[in-house]
C-alpha cells in the first residue's frame, strides 16, 4: 500500500510537469533544475538529477506512446524525482554499453549517478523513482 506522505498523488501540481514531445525536454530540464534548487540540492547534485531525468524523459519519448510526467519533491535528507510514463518496467543493473554502441546508455547512466533507483508499476504505467541525497 502506498504511503500518502511519501507517495504524493500523481496529479498536476507545482511539483510536477507533463511532457509530450522532444521540444518539451528543455522545459523538463529547466523545471527539474529549478525544483532541485528550491529543495536545497546543491548545484553539482542538481546537475546529476537533471541529467538523470533527461535520460528518462528521452526514453519515454523514444520508446513509449510519447508522453509522461516528472515530479520532484523532498523527503528528509533526499530529493526524490518520479518519472511516470506508459512504458514497460525497466531493467536495472545493466552494464554500460561499449563506447562504439549507438545507444543503450541512458538507464546505465541513471543507475550510476543516482543514489537510489526503483521502478514500480502504477495505475497509468510505470514509475521510475530516483533519489539523490541532499
Amino acid at each position: 500500500m502506498a504511503d500518502p506522505v511519501f507517495d504524493p498523488p500523481l496529479v498536476a501540481d507545482a511539483d510536477s510537469l507533463d511532457y509530450h514531445q522532444p521540444a518539451d525536454l528543455s522545459t523538463v530540464r529547466a523545471f527539474v533544475a529549478a525544483r532541485a534548487a528550491a529543495l536545497g540540492l546543491g548545484d553539482r547534485r542538481a546537475e546529476l538529477l537533471v541529467l538523470a531525468v533527461s535520460e528518462l524523459a528521452t526514453n519515454t519519448l523514444q520508446h513509449t506512446a510519447g508522453s509522461g510526467r516528472v515530479r520532484v519533491f523532498a523527503r528528509p535528507g533526499v530529493v526524490v524525482c518520479d518519472v511516470v510514463d506508459q512504458g514497460p518496467m525497466r531493467e536495472w543493473g545493466r552494464r554500460m554499453p561499449a563506447a562504439d554502441a549507438l545507444g543503450g546508455r541512458g538507464l546505465a547512466i541513471v543507475a550510476h549517478i543516482c543514489d537510489e533507483v526503483e521502478t514500480t508499476a502504477v495505475e497509468d504505467g510505470t514509475r521510475v523513482r530516483i533519489r539523490l541525497r541532499l
